[in-house]
């Protein structure tokens, strides 16, 4: 029996600089048929309560722990739930007497599992957990709880779905020594994809299997041993004499637990799948915190549905996983791109390719050296302003090349501190050894240097960083799964170090996969500085709330070989950051209207749900005043919003940035890009220079051009001619609105 049992200490809250934890949640009373094996919640009031006061509250915990039986009391008797009754009353009141034995409760709870008395399944399920150090959480229970039972009642393939930072290496070596220990696998082999895992689960975490574990290496194993580590790469190949797994017979090994198994399995013609084949006799399990890889490809399709599902969103609302903050970061040449003037060379004398370069090209295909430079700034100000430049951060990079000049970028920006240390900033990527070396020391909480490291894609995943504070994201990123694990490298709390959030910096709109369905942890707060703001959010005043040397890891995004330049270097374009605005996450994952701008997202959205809804009226409409006058009789207030997001900006770019998170475009920028286009050479004089009018009084005064010619009537169309005279320049009225129709449609371009 266990008394004040703690299911979770409480989600913690920030509030600008400041944090705080909500009440922790815990259980009057668990009852245990033994360590770590739950049968049943109790929950106390005084007598000034009713008898069943207290079994809603128990219900949650029950939930949590997956326990059948609930109780509730006021100390003058019982209110029991009896979730193993399928007819009749699920509920009855019990005497103090009443209460049942815990061979009853015992039996009963057995019956529930679908497990028979006296059988090995029992003895399976009754294994005892090693208990020599730190307890696990309820989750983790759950989890190997719900895995050891579905193996004793003969399920062959199971997969466990938790968040990164959640222990699910600590959660697999549960499982295995139940199942070891049980008998019921005498011979287990665990799977990951990189040697930093198998190194840091064999002396930490599986440290407990002694003598009987082993890690394959050189491409030999011993037989001898119980508990086999592997990567992958370790004992597959492309040639059959590589394949060293079939130097065991094929029912040789009882178990196999894969780790990471979104990256691989999921995928039919996975090289190493070949040993699941293999190995098809053994009990498989897979360990994931992103379960579906694509759209085609599922691991859910190999292993099946989850036994057990621990999401990001959980572990914030619980507190055991740390919430974050974002600041988004956008700049000229990303949201506009950059098209080099004819013949213009890059630093090598190599002329530029002619087209236009976009966000996903810079650092791949282009470099835009005053862009780096800009990223370091603003990484730098944020440590600066945050007041802790000690505060552990990665910088994910679109490539190796671009992770060196990054480390470059930010040693002059930091040589204060790199003249005291120089390994305050790293490059840690696959192809240098002394980055490499330097990891463990990063993942160290104890271990001040290195403070900053610049990597692509070797610390994207299985790295604990446990100190993690910044997150800088300037590469490009797509895909789901790898989000996720991105994120995953600041979830970890660490209270002894002050980490209790985390702060992710985003340079290339990656941060727009929060909107993503698969996506479940919203951050507390996202915030876009505009050039002249400080990087690091300003303070909130509300008060919070209560190594195999045969096999290396995968390598990173490889720079060019020389000789083969497939990149432009460019020094001398200027990039500047745009304006943004700020946003606050409730505690419900939703936006709370403190500010202007969120309070126009909500009148928006009242009047347009969606971004498409806004953008087929938006086209559909023939005067776009009339949109513009009908939200603010919403409640919009284009003006205000101009103040704080922009005076640049139409009602068009307001309404698509504040409301849907779209990059904004000033007016100018818009004109000028029609003015580029040069569509208008098919009019004559008088008509070009009416749009080009339009244009200008669009650019200056935020004019809507409209169908109505009665602006044809002011300055400066008067001194092109008469309105008149200016319609048959057109051919007529037909076709004026028809020209100007076709101004709009190059003006907002013909998607939005």
């Amino acid at each position: 029996m266990r008394e004040e049992y703690t299911i979770a200490p409480g989600k913690i809250v920030v509030r600008g600089k400041l944090h705080a934890r909500e009440a922790a949640k815990s259980a009057d009373y668990v009852l245990f048929l033994k360590p770590g094996l739950p049968l049943a919640v109790v929950e106390a009031k005084d007598n000034n309560h009713s008898l069943g006061a207290g079994m809603q509250q128990a219900h949650g915990y029950a939930d949590r722990l997956d326990v059948p039986f609930v109780f509730s009391s006021n100390g003058d008797g019982f209110l029991f739930h009896d979730r193993t009754v399928t007819s009749g009353d699920i509920e009855r009141e019990l005497t103090l007497d009443e209460f049942p034995s815990p061979d009853e409760l015992h039996r009963k709870w057995l019956a529930w599992k679908g497990i028979e008395p006296d059988t090995a399944a029992r003895q399976v399920v009754e294994q005892d957990y090693y208990f020599q150090g730190k307890e696990l959480r309820y989750y983790q229970l759950q989890a190997v709880n719900r895995t050891v039972e579905a193996v004793a009642r003969g399920q062959n393939r199971a997969l466990l779905v938790m968040a990164t930072g959640t222990g699910k290496t600590f959660t697999a070596f549960q499982i295995i020594w139940r199942l070891w220990r049980s008998k019921r696998a005498k011979r287990v082999l665990f799977l990951a994809d990189r040697n930093i895992l198998i190194d840091q689960t064999r002396v930490n975490d599986f440290k407990p299997f002694g003598t009987a574990m082993t890690k394959i290496t050189n491409r030999t194993a011993d037989p001898a041993f119980e508990i086999f580590l592997a990567i992958y790469q370790a004992i597959t190949g492309t040639e059959d004499a590589q394949n060293i797994y079939r130097d065991f017979s094929p029912d040789f090994f009882d178990l196999i637990v894969v780790d990471e198994c979104h990256r691989g399995s999921a995928r039919e013609d996975a090289q190493w799948r070949e040993v699941l084949d293999y190995f098809k006799g053994a009990v498989q399990i897979g360990l994931t915190a992103t379960p579906k890889e694509t759209s085609d490809t599922s691991n859910i399709t190999y292993f099946g549905e989850p036994v057990f599902t621990y999401s990001l969103k959980q572990g914030i609302d619980d507190g055991y996983l740390a919430p974050y903050k974002v600041v988004r970061i956008d700049i000229d040449k990303d949201v506009a791109g950059w098209r080099p003037e004819d013949g213009k060379t890059d630093k090598h004398g190599q002329v530029i390719e002619d087209r236009i370069y976009n966000q996903r090209d810079f650092d791949r295909g282009l470099v835009l050296e005053q862009r780096t430079k800009l990223v370091a700034e603003r990484v730098t100000q944020y440590l600066k302003e945050s007041g802790d430049r000690y505060a552990k951060t990665i910088v994910f990079c679109q490539d190796i090349d671009h992770a060196e000049r990054m480390r470059s970028a930010l040693a002059n920006e930091n040589s204060d501190l790199v003249a005291e240390n120089r390994k305050y900033v790293m490059r840690i990527t696959g192809d240098d050894a002394e980055g490499k070396a330097e990891l463990d020391n990063f993942i160290d909480p104890e271990s001040r240097y290195p403070v900053i490291a610049t990597t692509s894609e070797l610390m994207s995943t299985g790295v604990d960083a446990q100190t993690c504070k910044l997150i800088v994201l300037d590469q490009s990123i797509s895909s789901m799964t790898k989000f996720k694990q991105i994120i995953g490298r600041g979830t970890r709390i660490n209270e002894e170090h002050g980490k209790f959030y985390f702060t992710i910096m985003d340079f290339r709109r990656v941060t727009e996969l929060f909107a993503d369905p698969d996506f479940d942890g919203a951050p507390v707060v996202i915030y876009t500085p505009g050039p002249d703001d400080p990087v690091d959010p300003p303070d909130d005043p509300a008060t919070p709330g209560s190594g195999d040397p045969t096999v290396t890891d995968p390598p990173d995004v490889q720079p060019d070989p020389p000789g083969q330049r497939t990149k432009y270097v460019v020094g001398d374009v200027p990039v500047e950051l745009v304006a943004e605005r700020v946003q606050y996450m409730g505690p419900d994952g939703k936006l709370i209207t403190e500010s202007l701008t969120d309070y126009t997202r909500k009148r928006v959205h009242d009047a347009f749900p969606t971004l498409d809804a806004f953008l087929t009226r938006w086209n559909q409409t023939e005067s776009k005043q009339a949109i513009i006058d009908e939200l603010r009789e919403q409640g919009v207030f284009f003006e205000a919003l101009a103040e704080e997001v922009g005076k640049d900006f139409s009602p068009f770019d307001l309404v698509c940035h504040v409301a849907f998170d779209q990059p904004p475009l000033t007016r100018r920028q818009r004109a000028d890009n029609v003015r580029a286009t040069g569509y208008w050479a098919k009019y004559s004089a008088k008509a070009q220079a009416t749009l080009q009018a339009l244009l200008d009084k669009y650019a200056d005064e935020g004019f809507e051009p409209d169908h109505d010619a009665r602006v044809l009537q002011i300055r400066p169309f008067i001194d092109i001619g008469t309105p008149i005279e200016i319609v048959v320049e057109f051919g007529g009225k037909v076709g004026y609105d028809s020209a100007v129709e076709e101004l709009e449609q190059h003006l907002y371009g013909k998607a939005q």
